[in-house]
C-alpha cells in the first residue's frame, strides 16, 4: 500500500499524488507534455499521462482508466493544446493496472495507433498466462487468429477469442449482471472482485471503451534494455519489477529525461504485489530500484503521479528505507501473533479503512520475502490458508 513520506523530524509531507488532476497541459521537460487525468482510487487524484510529439505525430505514456470521462477528459486537454486524437500514433503502458493501460484499448480501437508495452504485460482479461513458457507462442497464434464479432459491432470492433467471457456478458449483456468470482490468491483468501455498483456503471459505457477494454493487447511489446524512437528522443526501456512484474521505466540517455511510473514515486511508496507471480516480488523491486539508482546523469525524474523532482538516488534511499522498516515491523508484530494468517498480520500493519486485498497482497509479499531469508516459516492449514511465524533458532 502507499505509504506517506516524512521528514526527518516526523512530520509528514502532504501527499502529491493526492493532487487533483490540473486541466491545463504542462510543459515539463522540452518537448514533454503532461497531461492530468483524473482517477477514483483511494490516496490518488490523478495519473500523469505524457505527450511525445514528432514528424508522425503524438505519442502517449499512460492515458489514465478505461471509462468514457477518463477518455473525455483526455480529448479536452489535447483539443486545448491542438491536437486531434487520431494524430495519436503510439501509446506506451507502463505496466498493467487500470489507471494507466486502460485509455489504451480505446485509442487502438477508434484509431489504430500501436500500443507498447512490456513483453510480459497482461491484464485479467489477457487470455495468456505471461509466466507460463508457451505464452509467447500463444501470442503469436492469437495475432494470427480470427476475431469473433459481438453481433451488431462492426468487424473492426470484434472482442478476440478467448477473453474473459463473463466480463464480456458484463459489458454488452441486457439481462442480469454474472457474478465475477474473487482473484485466487497464493495466500488462500479471496483476492479482488469488483462490486456490483462498478459492474454496473461498467455496462453503461458506449461501445468504443468497452472494446477497448477487451482489445487493449499490445502490437508491440519490448523487452529489458529495448530502444524506442519517439518524440524526436531515443527512449532506454528498463524492466523494473516489484510493484507489477511487467513494469517498464523509460530513459533518455542524451538529457537525463526519466520517466519513472509507478516505480518511483515522490511522497507514497508503491505498493508491492504478492501476485506478480514472482518468488520474491519484494526483493525484485528492491534490486530495480538499485539499479536505477545507479543510473549516470539522471536530470529529471517525472513519475506516473506526483509532481516531477531531481533527485531519484534519494528517493530510492527513502523508499528502500520504507521496506526495512516494514519487515522489523513484520517481525516484531510475529513474535506476538506467533502463528497467524496473511489476513491477520495485514490487519495489524494497515489501518482499517485499507483492509482487503491489496493490504494482503503487499503483506503477503513481504512475509514470502522473510520466509525466502530464514526468519519467517510458512504452513498450509486445513482451510488452505497460508500462515506465517518466525523462525526459531
Amino acid at each position: 500500500m502507499a505509504s506517506e513520506a516524512s521528514t526527518g523530524n516526523g512530520a509528514r509531507i502532504e501527499r502529491q499524488e493526492r493532487l487533483p488532476a490540473r486541466t491545463e497541459v504542462d510543459e515539463v521537460a522540452p518537448g514533454i507534455g503532461r497531461i492530468q487525468l483524473p482517477i477514483m482510487i483511494p490516496g490518488l487524484g490523478h495519473v500523469n499521462c505524457y505527450l511525445l510529439e514528432d514528424e508522425r505525430g503524438v505519442a502517449l505514456i499512460d492515458p489514465g482508466m478505461p471509462d468514457p470521462s477518463t477518455n473525455q477528459a483526455l480529448v479536452e486537454r489535447l483539443a486545448s493544446i491542438g491536437i486531434r486524437p487520431e494524430q495519436v500514433h503510439t501509446v506506451i503502458v507502463t505496466h498493467s493496472h487500470p489507471d494507466h493501460f486502460g485509455g489504451a484499448g480505446r485509442l487502438k480501437v477508434e484509431h489504430g495507433c500501436d500500443v507498447v508495452a512490456h513483453r510480459r504485460f497482461h491484464t485479467p482479461f489477457d487470455p495468456r498466462d505471461p509466466l507460463s513458457p508457451e505464452a509467447d507462442d500463444l501470442l503469436e497464434l492469437e495475432a494470427a487468429s480470427d476475431l469473433i464479432s459481438d453481433g451488431d459491432a462492426p468487424d473492426d470492433l470484434a472482442a478476440p477469442r478467448g477473453r474473459n467471457e463473463r466480463l464480456e456478458r458484463v459489458l454488452f449483456g441486457d439481462g442480469p449482471i454474472p457474478e465475477i468470482p474473487p482473484q485466487p490468491t497464493p495466500w488462500g483468501e479471496e483476492g479482488f472482485r469488483p462490486g456490483p455498483g462498478e459492474l454496473e456503471a461498467m455496462r453503461a459505457w458506449d461501445d468504443l471503451s468497452k472494446h477497448g477494454l477487451l482489445r487493449l493487447d499490445p502490437t508491440i511489446r519490448v523487452d529489458d534494455l529495448d530502444v524506442i524512437a519517439l518524440g524526436g528522443r531515443e527512449w532506454q526501456v528498463l524492466h523494473t519489477p516489484g510493484h507489477t512484474g511487467d513494469h517498464i521505466c523509460l530513459l533518455d540517455p542524451a538529457d537525463g529525461t526519466f520517466l519513472s511510473g509507478d516505480h518511483v514515486l515522490p511522497t507514497i511508496t508503491p505498493h508491492i504485489s504478492g501476485m506478480t507471480g514472482s518468488v520474491d516480488s519484494l526483493a525484485e523491486f528492491v534490486a530495480a530500484l538499485q539499479r536505477v539508482s545507479a543510473l549516470s546523469g539522471v536530470s529529471k525524474v517525472l513519475p506516473a503521479h506526483g509532481l516531477p523532482f531531481d533527485d531519484l538516488a534519494g528517493r530510492v534511499d527513502d523508499i528502500i528505507g520504507h521496506h526495512v522498516e516494514r519487515l522489523a515491523e513484520i517481525e516484531r508484530l510475529g513474535a506476538d501473533l506467533g502463528d497467524a494468517t496473511v489476513r491477520q498480520y495485514s490487519q495489524r500493519l494497515f489501518r482499517e479503512r485499507s483492509w482487503g486485498p491489496m493490504a494482503e497482497s503487499e503483506t503477503y509479499a513481504h512475509l514470502e520475502h522473510l520466509r525466502i531469508d530464514g526468519r519467517m516459516s510458512r504452513r498450509i492449514d486445513a482451510d488452505g490458508l497460508a500462515r506465517f511465524r518466525p523462525s526459531s533458532g
